[in-house]
């Protein structure tokens, strides 16, 4: 590793970044046409705004319980997009209580279908969380790359999600939403409501303004609200999440009542359950939708289908149908093949914009360091720890499609027994490679779980014995250390592992295992570092690499 090279980095300002090109999935045909999905990784319930350049587009997406959370995502052209930020640090900054109960993994739970807008020269994010209410965020300076301030919660309360506000040319603001059935006990409706004109609270009582209950519109949830022509338009999901439509409904009043009709379904075509999104016009006169497509264990990829208003209605992809190849839309300039980041050669004092904790961040967990690499440091797991569940410290990013290779070159310091480290794939299922020491040597295990959140405990497969390859040379609280390649390849949602001592003749440690999605999100797979030892020094892992390759 050159270290001129490393120290020159760190003297970078932090928005310098080169613009990453995948090699297990690019959209762009470079031949003026794209194929979807445009985003091939778990961007779930995506929405999409215009900046007043009208050349920039911003996308966020549902993050759950991980942080930080609400990325940020940026497009010249709908079509190549690049992680340039995220709008939460933690959940919630500025509320202790939220802020202790998110140090755990709460999985399922947190920012649900989030909508992004621009407004008065700032662009502003509405979530529900649907066990603490309606949060908004907005840009700090008005650039969504930059900082966010602290949420605001809008309203408090438990069943809200989906939420989307919409600024009228009066300068008044109305708020959808859509309700959860796990809180509030019933579903499939959606209302409207008044905020105040800065968008912070609620001045207005709710309205039902539609109802999917008993109709093939059931669970209509995921709003978006929009202005077109004199009209009110409300697009959403209907159906079922891997089965159902997107519904574009209309009315002259905020308040409806509301016409409806199916803009967009599966028909013909291999594309499930094409909805939940956001639509977007663009200055070159152009219209396009971002949706989701649930692709279970890799989660909800992202869809761009153009959008036809000729008959009053937005007809989306070709004539309702989505397309998979199609013409890319106008754009001011060509721009470059972006996608979004996903190997990382840990050179940079921050961490990589395509990682994500399972809970909200302690330094304790890991830091970068200025020798680049990025340390994670061992979690301390409970008494009664039956797997990996409840780990808050592991470092995970989305699956970027459906075949590719993960390589990690790291090294694992230890300071006493049962301290463990690796590399995992995590859902409800899961399976890990990691070293874990025992008395003067390293046990290479395969960890392997089903029904994790069940509480199900993990089996282990002793893959191989081996001898740290240093050890230190002190007196005072010596560590051993194991240097070692990993390895995992997905092929249709089946993962096989493998390991190396340098990096060139690798060995496969048993069967292919089946992925599973986690709680509403895909599976993610990257480190974990963990032990049971109370009273230990941590141990750590030093990860020097980690590659996203072709199969």
């Amino acid at each position: 590793m050159n270290k001129l090279l490393i120290l020159a980095s760190l003297m970078l300002p932090l928005s310098v970044s080169a613009q990453y090109q995948s090699q297990v999935w690019n959209p762009d045909n470079g031949d003026g046409t794209y194929t979807n999905p445009v985003i091939d990784a778990d961007y779930s319930d995506p929405d999409v705004c215009v900046g007043p350049s009208g050349d920039d587009y911003y996308l966020t997406a549902s993050s759950f319980q991980c942080v930080p959370g609400l990325p940020i995502l940026h497009s010249k052209d709908l079509v190549n997009w690049e992680i340039v930020g995220h709008a939460l640090k933690n959940l919630y900054t500025g509320d202790e209580a939220l802020l202790q109960h998110f140090s755990q993994p709460q999985h399922g739970a947190g920012v649900w279908a989030p909508s992004i807008r621009y407004h008065n020269g700032q662009y502003y994010i509405y979530w529900g969380d649907p066990d603490y209410g309606v949060y908004m965020v907005k840009t700090k300076y008005g650039d969504p790359a930059g900082e966010w301030d602290d949420p605001v919660c809008v309203i408090k309360g438990q069943g809200y999600i989906d939420t989307c506000p919409l600024w009228d040319d009066d300068g008044r603001c109305y708020l959808v939403n859509g309700w959860a059935n796990s809180r509030s006990k019933f579903a499939s409706v959606l209302t409207v409501r008044e905020l105040s004109a800065d968008g912070t609270r609620a001045i207005g009582q709710p309205v039902i303004v539609f109802d999917g209950n008993g109709t093939e519109n059931r669970t209509c949830e995921g709003p978006k609200f929009y202005k077109r022509d004199g009209w009110y338009w409300i697009m959403c999901p209907a159906g079922g999440v891997p089965t159902g439509f997107q519904l574009a409904m209309r009315s002259k009043s905020p308040y409806g009542p509301y016409e409806h009709k199916i803009v967009l379904a599966q028909g013909k075509t291999a594309i499930n359950g094409p909805h939940q999104g956001g639509w977007v016009h663009t200055k070159y006169g152009e219209d396009w939708f971002l949706h989701f497509q649930d692709k279970e264990a890799y989660g909800r990829v992202v869809h761009l289908n153009p959008v036809d208003w000729s008959s009053g209605w937005p007809v989306m992809g070709k004539k309702g149908e989505p397309v998979t190849t199609y013409k890319k839309p106008k754009a001011n300039s060509q721009q470059p093949t972006a996608n979004p980041q996903e190997s990382d050669e840990f050179n940079a004092p921050t961490i990589g914009l395509q990682w994500q904790w399972h809970a909200n961040y302690d330094e304790k967990y890991g830091v970068p360091t200025a020798f680049g690499t990025m340390r994670i440091y061992t979690y301390k797991l409970s008494k009664n720890w039956k797997n990996f569940w409840e780990v808050p410290n592991l470092l995970l990013q989305k699956t970027p499609t459906d075949r590719f290779t993960v390589t990690t070159k790291l090294r694992f310091t230890s300071k006493a027994d049962g301290q463990m480290g690796g590399l995992i794939m995590m859902g409800h299922n899961y399976q890990a490679l990691v070293v874990r020491r025992e008395g003067k040597a390293f046990q290479l295990l395969m960890l392997t779980c089903t029904n994790a959140d069940k509480g199900t405990p993990q089996e282990e497969t002793l893959i191989a014995t081996l001898k740290p390859t240093a050890e230190d040379q002190i007196d005072y609280k010596p560590g051993i250390h194991e240097d070692i390649y990993l390895r995992l390849a997905v092929n249709d949602s089946k993962v096989q592992f493998s390991w190396s001592q340098n990096g060139k003749k690798y060995q496969k440690c048993g069967s292919e295992y089946q992925m599973k999605e986690g709680k509403w999100i895909g599976a993610k797979f990257g480190y974990v570092a963990v032990e049971t030892n109370e009273k230990a020094d941590r141990g750590w892992i030093d990860a020097d690499w980690i590659r996203v390759t072709k199969q």
